[in-house]
């Protein structure tokens, strides 16, 4: 109930549109109702030995092949031996449908009903439409919503909620689930208020001619409800469990797609295959088992409707035979009523179905909608319009939500304009140094400030804004040149934007790509090489022109002719900002204002380039190691180029 209160939540904005559906939808199945009643004045035309004839008409002779006489009313057949208000509004509604329809023939009342007939059918069905129409438009404004706010949340939340999630579970949520959710908005409109409102009202006419024939038909009604409601926990249960087994496709469809260089050189393809062999396996299996649940409760509640009609049958039909209770033609009527009942009710057992399918997907939204980002962001914080101080990290320490620690008690300034290098080994906390002065984590303890304003209390567009981040994993959009360097800034014009390139050097790649600057380059830039794509990155900082530059490995994974385009690149950027920078190799940070070592999350050493070397400790080793590594590296370049 609770999920359900909360979709209705999105519905709320169209209830309007809504409210018209739901009286198209009365209407609908009010005429569908009436309609049955067309039985009573066609089985008198055909059947009855009185034609439907008006008062003042004079007696007619018999048309050739017929035997009628003249009367308004004829000695009808009792209408049964129910209460006798009820069974004489059966018979004053009767008369005044007759009457409505007396003509002076037999054929011209066979022609007032058919008549009659298509104008209520065109009616129901013009209702119908709309009620369709009607509901459609609020389905998709609330999946369109629900979607929205979805990634709207995704957006929101910290760096640390996408380290533990899938890329594909993710991208699930948003297709698959939300498409199911919409199931629960068909399934409680379109199907049970519609489809419940019409088994009611027909059970009702069906009640309304003989409550005792209907307490036959009621009878079955609750093993009906009671199996509706057990299927329907079985349900929910097992689609929680089949949307599982589709973000596990999505997710590894997904990685092998995005990997698809790694899975070949690799020669993986036959071990991708097989596990994603198996997802759809377990999908198979999963969707089997939910299916033939769903598929029985349709036809178990159909059979237990069937077993009261052939009751009714075998007992009112004897009635009719022996004359009592009922009359033949309030039968049929009675008939067709609980038969009509029987597919509305088989409906409401399809959209009970539908119902717990959507609403366990909408559950999985809402897990996500319901999380909170670990960094929140202050109601008013303070705008930075600019940086000109000193950032400080004050006996920081950082560890991840497993308890693992990362950083120990940093204490670190860094002057405006100056360059400050972050090198260490491998896990010793550099990027996640960096990750904090652009508030991505909150430290566990002491706090990071900008100008002596602590970081928590900043509002988080104005921080950024003082950004610029060069990573070694470049982020491009599957877009034009132009859009990539100018992302994030509206209205950059032409000019800048081919400056900032040429300070990236990178106008002269894009100026001999096919249609230059409005070049698509694919998904995550594929269209370019590794070196094209830092350009493309430095020159997006460029453009920014932010006071505070982050590098984090930007050239760590670069051949020899790319890394000095970049580095060039770099010094451009470099130019009156200051830098926090992380290198890889440690020969391009000897001009750094000051160099930072840190080893196990704490700095160690700190100093100049010459002062650490001349110190012998954990910098001068590490610079030893890779000096030795690129010497050993230069012999065998020069073997291939020979």
């Amino acid at each position: 109930m609770h999920l359900f209160i909360r979709l209705m939540g999105y519905v709320r904005p169209y209830w309007r549109r809504l409210l018209a559906a739901l009286v198209c939808m009365a209407l609908f199945a009010v005429l569908s109702t009436v309609s049955l009643g067309m039985i009573l004045p066609f089985m008198n035309v055909l059947f009855e030995e009185q034609t439907l004839v008006t008062e003042k008409a004079p007696a007619l002779q018999p048309e050739a092949g017929g035997d009628f006489s003249v009367s308004v009313r004829g000695d009808l057949p009792s209408a049964g031996s129910d209460l006798p208000s009820v069974g004489g509004l059966k018979e004053e509604l009767k008369e005044r449908v007759l009457t409505f329809f007396a003509s002076e023939t037999a054929s011209e009342a066979l022609g007032k009903i058919c008549v009659a007939f298509l104008v209520l059918f065109f009616v129901k069905s013009l209702f119908g439409y709309l009620q369709t129409f009607l509901m459609v438009t609020v389905e998709q404004r609330v999946i369109r919503d629900i979607r929205n706010s979805l990634f709207s949340h995704l957006n929101e939340l910290s760096l640390s909620f996408f380290h533990g999630q899938r890329t594909g579970q993710l991208i699930s949520r948003i297709t698959n689930d939300v498409m199911l959710v919409r199931k629960a908005l068909v399934a409680t409109f379109a199907n049970l208020f519609r489809e419940a409102l019409l088994a009611v009202l027909y059970l009702a006419l069906a009640v309304w001619i003989s409550w005792r024939l209907a307490l036959i038909t009621l009878v079955v009604l609750p093993p009906i409800v009671l199996l509706m409601a057990q299927i329907g926990r079985r349900l929910r249960k097992r689609s929680a469990r089949l949307q599982e087994r589709m973000a596990d496709i999505t997710s590894t469809l997904e990685e092998s797609i995005a990997g698809m260089r790694v899975v070949k050189a690799f020669g993986m393809e036959d071990y991708e295959r097989e596990r994603f062999f198996r997802h759809t396996l377990n999908y198979f299996r999963t969707s089997i088992r939910l299916e033939v649940l769903s598929a029985m409760a349709g036809p178990l509640v159909e059979y237990l409707g069937l077993i009261g009609v052939v009751a009714i049958l075998w007992y009112g039909g004897r009635q009719v035979i022996l004359g009592s209770d009922v009359s033949p033609d309030w039968f049929l009527v009675f008939l067709g009523a609980v038969l009509s009942a029987l597919q509305p009710l088989r409906k409401v057992s399809r959209a009970n179905n539908d119902l717990q399918i959507g609403l366990a997907a909408g559950g999985r939204v809402f897990d996500i909608l319901d999380t909170r980002p670990s960094v929140v962001e202050p109601v008013d914080g303070e705008v930075l319009d600019g940086f000109s101080g000193r950032i400080s990290f004050e006996g920081v320490s950082f560890s991840y939500e497993t308890g693992d620690i990362v950083l120990r008690d940093i204490d670190l300034s860094v002057a405006g304009g100056e360059i400050v290098a972050i090198v260490g080994p491998s896990g010793a906390g550099k990027s996640t140094l960096l990750d904090l002065l652009a508030r991505f984590y909150d430290p566990t303890s002491g706090r990071v400030t900008i100008d002596d304003v602590d970081l928590r209390d900043v509002d988080l567009k104005s921080l950024r804004r003082l950004l610029g981040v060069v990573t070694q994993e470049t982020i491009l959009f599957n877009d034009t040149v132009r859009n990539n360097i100018a992302y994030g800034l509206d209205g950059a014009a032409d000019e800048e934007i081919l400056a900032a390139a040429e300070a990236a050097n990178a106008h002269g790649f894009i100026s001999a790509m096919p249609d230059g600057y409005n070049t698509e380059i694919g998904e995550r830039g594929v269209m370019l090489s590794g070196g094209e794509r830092q350009r493309i990155a430095i020159a997006r900082a460029i453009l920014k022109n932010p006071p505070i530059l982050i590098l984090d490995e930007a050239t760590s994974s670069l051949d020899t002719e790319s890394e000095r385009l970049v580095q060039e690149a770099i010094e451009h950027l470099l130019r009156g900002r200051t830098v926090l920078v992380i290198a890889h190799r440690l020969s391009t940070v000897r001009n750094a204002d000051r160099i930072v070592v840190l080893d196990g999350g704490a700095v160690r050493e700190t100093g100049t380039h010459e002062d650490l070397m001349s110190l012998g400790g954990l910098y001068r080793y590490l610079y030893d190691m890779q000096f030795r590594s690129d010497q050993d590296e230069r012999p065998r370049e020069r073997s291939r180029d020979e």
